[in-house]
This record gives structure tokens, C-alpha cells and sequence, in this order.
């Protein structure tokens, strides 16, 4: 069987989410330092287009997005599962908030305090991805703001744990306290003041404590290169699913384009494999990295039919 190839880079929260994710499933990867603004041939030669990280790769399947990765790491590897007292529905909902307003507060803090030491290209490259969801320029005058929108985040994990559970939904730990702790690791790897921001909420460092102690599993590195090889030698083809009774009334094969409705938007088009309740999956070709299938989570993505 293939292994699993996470394609990242060091200061990707999402990337950190699942990194533990590995190290609670106990699994062995090999990881890609993916590039980190656009373009990104490398990473684009595997995905069609969509450049944000992580992506994990297993033989010429490529997953896009976290919460599809994590989904597509509990099928594969369910013991121990990330979704312990039935809570996978929990979780998904939970993401509303963890991934948008919990995670939009903490990365605009990380741009915003350290756009100063940040390249040129790096500060538009992060223009371009946020689009209108994020004032890039205008950040360093919002950072009072941001700081107490933080705090009332904080504040909220704070009290959640104030029980003395050790994790989200309990004894065991789940992809919430994984979803939750992606902006705590935000502003403890990107804000110089950290400390005085996570200090007054101990349950929150108590839990941040617990959770650093995943690790990451058992990781090597390997070339993007060698990652589109492995991709390119792959011979498995994917099994069509597409939902008859999907309101988009689209047949197996059909052409589509799949494009992320938040920011980071840059379409994808293919052959249509998959289209579930949960998931997405086109089939596209890529003259070094070969025939490929690329999936994506429904919530989240604008599935549209193509001309050609």
C-alpha cells in the first residue's frame, strides 16, 4: 500500500492540526516542505490548482483540505479514532467556528504583528489569498481589536475545560481539541506575546500542554519531486460514486470545476468521480505527475459543470 506524503511547511496551523493527528494514529509519513506563495508548481502538479496546505497525497490520490484529510486518516486508520462518543457530527459543526472566526482572529494577529519582518512577496502572496475576507494592509491598526477578540475566543475554551476534562468531549481526545488547538498553536508560534495573552486562561495551557504531547508519529522527508514520481508510477483508478439524487444533477464523467468558497479560490477542473454528501472527487491528468484523483470536502467548495 502507499504511504502517506503530507505536503506542508513548518508555520501552517492546518498543517500542525493534522502533523497530530499522526502522532495520536501512531503513523508513519514522509512530508514535503510544499511552497509557500503562489505560484506553486510543484504542489499545483499534484492538486489542478488548489494551493492551500496541507495536502496529503497516498499513491495518486491527492486530499485537499483538513477536514476531509482527517476523515479520509480515520477510515483508513480508525484505531484510535478522532471521533471517540460518536462525535464526528459534533466536530464538523464545531469547525463554523474553529476554522473561520477562532482561526481568521489568530492568523490576522500572526500577519499583523509580524508583517514587518515579513518579504514583500510573502505580505502580497497573503493579499491575493485573502482576498476581501482579510484587510492585509490595514492590520497592524487592528491589532488592540484583535487582541480582545482573541481573548473572548480564550476565554470561551477557558471555560469549556473548566469542568477538569481533559479534552473537548471528555477522556479522550477528538478532532475537536485538534480543530481548537490549531489558533492556541497560532499565538504561541506566532505572537511575541503570547504568554500574556494564554497566561490568564490556565485550563486553556493545561489542555495545550496535553495536546503538545501527540507529536507528530513517526516522520522522514522527501523531495516534491520524488512525490510527483510516486504519483506519476501510480496505477490504481478510482471507482465512481456520484449521487443521483445531488440537486446539481450531475452524471459520472461529467466535466466540473471544484473552487473553494472561502479565499484562497483558485478553481479546479476535472472529470467527475466522486460527489457525495461529504465529498468531492475529479480525475485530472498532469503531464509529469500522470492521472490523478483529487478530493475535496463538499461544505466549503462550489461544484459547477464545465463546457468542455
Amino acid at each position: 500500500m502507499a504511504g502517506i506524503i503530507l505536503h506542508h511547511f513548518a508555520a501552517s496551523p492546518f498543517a500542525e492540526r493534522i502533523r497530530l493527528v499522526f502522532g495520536l494514529k501512531g503513523l508513519s509519513w514522509q512530508g514535503v516542505d510544499a511552497e509557500l506563495v503562489m505560484p506553486k508548481p510543484k504542489l499545483t502538479a499534484l492538486t489542478g490548482g488548489y494551493r492551500k496546505t496541507p495536502v496529503m497525497q497516498i499513491g495518486n490520490d491527492i486530499y485537499c483540505d483538513s477536514r476531509l484529510i482527517a476523515l479520509e486518516l480515520e477510515r483508513r486508520y480508525p484505531n484510535p479514532t478522532v471521533f471517540p462518543y460518536n462525535s464526528r457530527a459534533s466536530c464538523m459543526a464545531l469547525s463554523a467556528w474553529t476554522d473561520c472566526d477562532f482561526h481568521m482572529t489568530t492568523s490576522a494577529l500572526a500577519i499583523g504583528v509580524n508583517k514587518h519582518l515579513m518579504l514583500q512577496s510573502l505580505v502580497d502572496d497573503r493579499r491575493s489569498f485573502f482576498g476581501n475576507t482579510l484587510d492585509v494592509d490595514g492590520l497592524e491598526n487592528d491589532i488592540p481589536h484583535l487582541r480582545t477578540q482573541l481573548r473572548a475566543h480564550l476565554d470561551i475554551v477557558d471555560q469549556h475545560f473548566s469542568d477538569g476534562r481533559h479534552f473537548w468531549f471528555g477522556d479522550q481526545p477528538s478532532m475537536a481539541d485538534f480543530q481548537v488547538y490549531t489558533s492556541v498553536w497560532t499565538v504561541r508560534t506566532n505572537l511575541p506575546f503570547a504568554e500574556s495573552e494564554l497566561s490568564p486562561f490556565p485550563h486553556v495551557v493545561s489542555w495545550e500542554t496535553r495536546m503538545k504531547r501527540f507529536g507528530w508519529g513517526t516522520t522522514s522527508e522527501i523531495t516534491a519531486e520524488d512525490a510527483i514520481k510516486l504519483a506519476q508510477a501510480c496505477t490504481s483508478t478510482p471507482v465512481f460514486d456520484v449521487d443521483g439524487a445531488d440537486a446539481l444533477g450531475l452524471l459520472p464523467g461529467a466535466p466540473v470545476v471544484v473552487t473553494p468558497t472561502d479565499y484562497g479560490c483558485e478553481p479546479v477542473e476535472g472529470r467527475l468521480v466522486k460527489l457525495t454528501v461529504t465529498e468531492v472527487a475529479i480525475e485530472r491528468h498532469d503531464p509529469d505527475a500522470g492521472t490523478l484523483t483529487v478530493h475535496f470536502p463538499r461544505i466549503g467548495f462550489r461544484v459547477s459543470a464545465t463546457s468542455h
